[in-house]
């Protein structure tokens, strides 16, 4: 049994969903779960989306209506005008009509989960019905019914007994029937409400279902050859990882690597499952593969670049050290506004932490903060991680910058740079 993921990048048009296709037909006679993320740039558009419903913006049905057209301009590509796809994507984008009808009143994150939710269930749909269109039987699943998870919204914390349990009664039997198409980054809570899982975190879906079904594999398919030692669009002569240990590959997601899903790892390498990273363009090619026991040699360093950051300095107003009582406050409120930490340091009498900027988090943050704390910060930074550096790495991938905070370690050193 395997589980294949297909990110947005590949389902962007007619002719990734056809592409798609291609690649499903060469694994024919296994049993097969895909998970499918939203379409293209979906995700952003329906953030766009949700912010501007917050907002009271003039411009949101137009936003919609962009999202709707983009769609509807792809099933019309792909399908015949009597087929009943047509119907199904119009009915799930009803979910947002209901929703933008009334004055937003629940918080930005439930909200933002409800709407931006309606990209990967209107893909999944599209993707099914081609399937069957093309003669493999398909079965499209609401993956809300399976992976369920407490009601923190936008970053939902899996509830693995019920959730592995829900898998295990239904879908075995689905999979003897055909292939099973369910979307990535959801998942719903007790009360039926959708979650999300944080972004990107199509990955970390399929994982759950290879875990919990005991796969033989989980392939996800990318826009690039496999994981690469950088990213090909900031950094040049790039080269491609063969395989990689599940502790390398989980060092490198958790500084921020973007190729793969930072909770991804963790339940493959509890079940001894490998995860492939393979190019969705020439499915025949090895991509990556994540597996036990690699002794993996760096022929160049691993680095991570992570924009759009803030850097924030903390300190009592009474000028006094800060103690564990006050990093103890501190992390609670980071906690309690969902603002992961990417680096930090203390001094005697100021804590420094480096963290992704999401607007609404950053506010309420902030006035937590300021109520008990002196606070100063610098937006629009950059988080440079390397990875079994050299010297001469570090020294051009910091030349011309302003380095704000540096901290090095036997295998890792982070700069936060202007």
């Amino acid at each position: 049994m395997l589980v294949f993921k297909f990110g947005g990048a590949s389902v962007k048009d007619a002719e990734g969903i056809i592409n798609l296709v291609k690649v499903v037909k060469k694994f024919e006679g296994n049993q097969l779960l895909i998970v499918i993320s939203a379409m293209g740039k979906t995700t952003n558009a329906l953030e766009k989306l949700t912010r501007a419903y917050i907002n009271g913006d003039d411009d949101v049905h137009a936003v919609f209506e962009e999202i709707k057209k983009y769609h509807f301009g792809i099933i019309t590509q792909l399908f015949e005008p009597s087929n009943p796809v047509f119907d199904e994507v119009a009915n799930t984008f009803v979910e947002i009509d209901w929703i933008i009808e009334d004055e937003p009143h629940d918080s930005y994150d439930f909200t933002y989960d409800q709407i931006v939710s309606i990209g990967e269930l209107v893909s999944t749909r599209i993707v099914s019905a081609y399937l069957n269109k093309e003669g493999l039987k398909s079965q499209w699943l609401d993956v809300r019914g399976y992976i369920h998870t407490d009601n923190t919204y936008r970053e939902g914390i899996v509830q693995w007994d019920k959730t592995r349990a829900a898998i295990n009664r239904d879908i075995p039997g689905f999979l003897q029937k055909g292939i099973v198409v369910t979307q990535g980054f959801l998942g719903g809570t007790s009360e039926n409400f959708t979650t999300t899982l944080g972004r990107e975190g199509s990955d970390y879906t399929a994982s759950i279902f290879a875990a919990c079904l005991g796969a033989e594999s989980v392939t996800t398919w990318k826009d690039v050859p496999g994981i690469l030692n950088a990213d090909p669009k900031f950094f040049e002569d790039t080269v491609k990882f063969d395989e990689l240990s599940y502790s390398e590959a989980i060092e490198m997601t958790y500084y921020g690597a973007s190729v793969i899903h930072p909770k991804t790892i963790k339940p493959l390498q509890n079940a001894h499952i490998p995860l492939l990273v393979k190019p969705f363009t020439d499915p025949g090619a090895p991509g990556t593969v994540i597996k036990d026991e690699v002794i993996n040699k760096f022929l160049k360093p691993v680095i991570i670049l992570k924009q759009n950051q803030v850097l924030m300095s903390v300190s009592a107003k009474d000028y006094s050290f800060i103690s564990e009582n006050h990093l103890s406050t501190i992390f609670g409120l980071f906690a309690q506004n969902q603002v992961k930490v990417n680096m930090m340091q203390t001094s005697a009498l100021s804590f420094t932490v480096c963290f992704d900027f999401y607007e609404e988090r950053f506010k309420k943050l902030l006035l937590g903060l300021s109520a008990g704390f002196n606070v100063k910060y610098n937006e629009s930074l950059s988080l440079i991680t390397v990875r079994h550096h050299t010297k001469a790495s570090l020294n051009e991938l910091t030349a011309g910058k302003t380095i704000l905070l540096e901290q090095q370690s036997r295998n890792t050193v982070q700069f936060v740079v202007k």
